[in-house]
């Protein structure tokens, strides 16, 4: 049974002793990256959100703190992110293959912009490449949800256009369920579609958990980092959040 593990939103900066609100990202990442080789995963997918600074450095020192994973990875870009460095320290991948599933990777980012968007030409190429594979069960990751998460200030940042989103995966009924990262805590909704529903899970961050149905910005004064299991099993998924203790 392949196991997926999620991670997102590490937040870092050119200076691995910067702090955040809560912490030390640095530290904080590398005490999940401990905590997910325990799980014995065969793959860990970063869902964006790597720098806070736009460097380069910020970007060397995830891979190298990621690296340290016993399990392949990769990455996918978030709000925050610049592609130029991000790609030129790890190529980015759209689509991976876990066991009979197969993993596909969108870039939901706009260049200095807080919310995301797939644009006419991004979900016609989806389409696509739903069409071109219908025998195997597909999974979806990105980084801003396609839906409402309760919090009116990340509601207003997510995914823009998401009708267009929900119609271009109406007839695809092999897409079961949906990775997002932004929005820094654990959360799952679903949508239904023509035939059945997709499940979308949320990750919490590595940083500064965000607090669940807040109007307004909101850290949650006691959430820990964490990520998310998925293990594949079959047709079918199942899936957990953990939680790391993080000494400040």
């Amino acid at each position: 049974m392949p196991r997926l593990v999620q991670i997102s939103d590490f937040h870092l900066c050119a200076d691995p002793k910067a702090r955040g609100r809560r912490g030390v990202p640095l530290r904080q990442l590398e005490a999940v990256v401990a905590a997910v080789n325990q799980e014995r995963p065969d793959l860990v997918l970063v869902t964006g959100d790597i720098s806070n600074d736009d460097s380069a450095a910020s970007y060397a020192l995830a891979r190298r703190t990621l690296d340290t994973l016993d399990a392949p990875w990769e990455w996918l870009p978030g709000n925050h992110d610049v592609l130029a460095p991000m790609a030129e320290t790890r190529p980015l991948n759209d689509e991976l293959t876990l066991g009979h599933w197969r993993l596909l990777l969108l870039d939901t980012h706009l260049p200095g912009q807080p919310h995301g968007e797939l644009d006419a030409a991004a979900l016609q190429a989806l389409e696509r490449r739903l069409v071109a594979e219908r025998s195997r069960p597909v999974l979806i990751a990105m980084h801003h949800p396609p839906l409402l998460v309760g919090s009116a200030w990340l509601d207003a940042i997510g995914l823009r256009r998401r009708e267009t989103f929900w119609q271009a995966l109406a007839p695809h009924s092999h897409v079961q369920a949906i990775l997002c990262g932004h929005i820094h805590q654990a959360f799952v909704g679903r949508h239904a579609l023509e035939e059945g529903e997709v499940t979308v899970y949320g990750c919490p961050s590595t940083i500064d958990p965000f607090l669940p149905g807040s109007e307004h910005f909101a850290v949650d004064p006691v959430a820990r980092p964490g990520y998310r299991v998925i293990d594949l099993e079959g047709e079918a998924l199942t899936t957990r959040v953990e939680r790391v203790d993080i000494s400040v």
